[in-house]
């Protein structure tokens, strides 16, 4: 279906709340999360939406929106009207697709640096893999694990760090230095380079499991100004720097459409979607400044 795809990066500038609906356990409104490893995640359809309306808001070019990513009548203008005559062309998929979007870097307090980017072997397997189906030509190695770079800025003494309230024994490894520096290249993210820490699978699981940010809300009852009555809720955010990876894949342009605004192949469409607004709000709470985030694609807006 999809002919090329490729990884862009989403680099969460405000907490950010991409909600799986409420709950029945401690939080009444948690974040989305993978079934089988606990790691958060963000929808594609989510994340296709909120590119979606991230390119209408920015005055991109409408038509080109319609045959990339679907033909929405429901906002469609008259000029997009013209392009799809009849029901038919406008029930065909849009030319880009994506993956949900998956967690890569995940910041945690540290004793020294401030916060260090934390990930696993598990997770370096998973984004190697896909690496390899976006055919990116520079292959990674996966560090041990509890390693650190050369260059790190996190240890306290020794070979220790603190992270939150816990200590690890660390080592400098070549190919941990290697990894953040690639990392870096690919996310336009300096620090990685001194503060990316590999951990042990079921630690980095504990920490994007316990130490997301849990926030208390309240519903103000205007007439009287106190809060209402069991109007008291709780939201979970991934916080501030996260860093995730997602793939948008791309194809000829399927309606059968007499003018295709010059979007001849899969590659035009790729290279429409590198348009993307570098900054745009993913999920909840938009008016309250939370899931600003950052996208870093390779090309046009980020080299």
């Amino acid at each position: 279906m999809y002919k090329k795809s490729e990884i862009f990066y989403i680099h969460t500038i405000t907490p950010t709340h991409v909600g799986s609906g409420q709950d029945l356990g401690i939080v009444d409104m948690p974040i989305q999360r993978e079934s089988h490893t606990g790691f958060p995640k963000i929808e594609g359809s989510s994340l296709k939406g909120s590119i979606r309306e991230a390119f209408e808001s920015s005055g991109k070019d409408e038509i080109k929106i319609h045959l990339t990513f679907g033909c929405d009548e429901t906002n469609a203008s008259d000029d997009v009207k013209k392009i799809f005559k009849d029901e038919k062309q406008k029930q065909y998929a849009g030319a880009l697709g994506f993956s949900d979007a998956r967690i890569l870097l995940f910041p945690v307090k540290s004793a020294k640096g401030v916060y260090a980017y934390v990930t696993s072997r598990e997770v370096l397997k998973r984004f190697k893999r896909d690496l390899e189906i976006c055919e990116v030509k520079e292959s990674i190695e996966i560090p041990s694990d509890n390693s650190i770079t050369e260059g790190s800025k996190i240890k306290v003494k020794d070979n220790i760090v603190i992270l939150e309230e816990y200590s690890f024994e660390v080592k400098a490894d070549e190919k941990t230095t290697k990894l953040a520096e690639f990392l870096s290249n690919q996310t336009k993210i300096e620090s990685i380079k001194e503060k990316l820490v590999i951990l042990e699978d079921e630690v980095f699981k504990d920490f994007v499991t316990q130490f997301t940010e849990v926030i208390t809300r309240t519903k103000i009852d205007n007439s009287t100004g106190t809060v209402k009555d069991g109007a008291l809720f709780t939201e979970e955010y991934l916080p501030a720097e996260t860093v995730m990876y997602s793939l948008v894949m791309a194809s000829p342009i399927f309606a059968p459409v007499e003018d295709k605004q010059g979007l001849e192949n899969e590659d035009d469409v790729l290279n429409f979607f590198k348009e993307c607004p570098e900054i745009i709000q993913i999920g909840a709470n938009a008016t309250i400044g939370k899931g600003i985030c950052k996208i870093i694609t390779k090309g046009k807006n980020n080299d």
